[in-house]
């Protein structure tokens, strides 16, 4: 089966503009059991993100996020598999992908989405390469 990011993703998404408070994105992650916000701008396009681990830092409640949120953003497509969102959560050790249509936030795929996926055998990964047969160059 082919699914996409549209799929997994969540959406909509709670998003924050990067002149929000440290306290106020505190309260939104607990009110709503999430543990990343999108911070966006005027038109909801991705300046960076905000996960419950940049919170632990010793900061005041004050301290606008745009002081402290991971940017650039890395993101996806809605059109994208779930193996790209992986393959960038993998290679940058991170556990959330915003996803992006026309500049604009439209969703968030996290590690657990993808778990999810795979917990529900809707993805079938690939078998992986075969070894060459060609004998090894000698050096």
């Amino acid at each position: 089966m082919n699914v996409t990011v549209a799929e997994i993703m969540t959406s909509p998404v709670m998003t924050v503009m990067k002149h929000q408070t440290a306290g106020h994105v505190a309260e939104m992650m607990r009110d709503h059991a999430v543990s990343a916000i999108p911070v966006v701008g005027p038109q909801r396009e991705p300046l960076g993100v905000i996960t419950a681990t940049d919170l632990l830092a010793s900061r005041s409640d004050a301290t606008p996020v745009a002081a402290f949120m991971a940017k650039p953003p890395l993101v996806v497509h809605p059109a994208d598999g779930p193996h790209v969102a992986a393959r960038i959560m993998r290679n940058h050790h991170i556990h959330h992908v915003l996803v992006v249509d026309h500049h604009e936030v439209v969703g968030i795929v996290s590690a657990f989405d993808l778990l999810e996926l795979v917990e529900e055998h809707r993805f079938v990964a690939k078998a992986a390469p075969t070894p060459s047969r060609r004998p090894a160059a000698r050096r």
